[in-house]
């Protein structure tokens, strides 16, 4: 009898240590893994370091960008796009997406034109006028040319050594804002 009950108490512990085991990957384990298949597949989570896509992105914002969003369509003009910086890898990127492949691009005193139009593009989220003229850049197959939307404070593609984001280096469209305001990003 005594050695029933000696049996009978190791398998109630060890039932309790193996529920508590389960309990413990259940709380720890399967949420890191979720937290970091999302990461990794679904979305792209960034900090804005900088000042240059001012007024509609500031310095500390935290924002939720969608790996999926090139999947089955191309950017887009005017979208804010998360990529790879093309002079330096390690750094990540936020710009907005100004000229598409095989477009021109030419500044001239501040306003942008495509493709030789007589008519610049209407960019109502500018922080300020723009200064200076720039280009022509011929935008290559498979590449954007990106500026932030504070054009008189930006390091962007009209200073780059590299100057288009190839679209395999995009990472993700920038489609949501949680810190420290909440909404859409445009």
């Amino acid at each position: 009898m005594n050695r029933l009950t000696e049996y009978l108490d190791i398998k109630i512990k060890g039932d309790k240590v193996k529920k508590i085991v389960r309990e413990c990957f259940n709380m720890i384990v399967v949420p890191v893994l979720l937290a970091l298949f999302c990461s990794k597949v679904l979305i792209v989570n960034a900090t804005i370091p900088s000042g240059s896509m001012e007024n509609t992105i500031l310095p500390g914002d935290r924002i939720i960008g969608s790996r999926l969003a090139y999947l089955f369509q191309e950017p887009k003009r005017d979208d804010i796009i998360i990529f790879r910086f093309p002079d330096d890898e390690s750094q990540v990127f936020i710009k907005r997406v100004i000229g598409l492949p095989g477009e021109t691009v030419r500044i001239v005193d501040g306003q942008v034109y495509i493709n030789g139009a007589d008519l610049p593009l209407e960019e109502i989220y500018l922080k300020e006028v723009p200064k200076g003229s720039f280009g022509p850049y011929e935008v290559p197959q498979d590449s954007y040319f990106v500026m932030g939307d504070n054009r008189n404070h930006s390091h962007d593609s009209r200073f780059w050594e590299n100057q288009y984001v190839e679209k395999k280096k995009i990472l993700a469209k920038a489609v949501f804002q949680y810190y420290p305001r909440l909404g859409m990003v445009d």
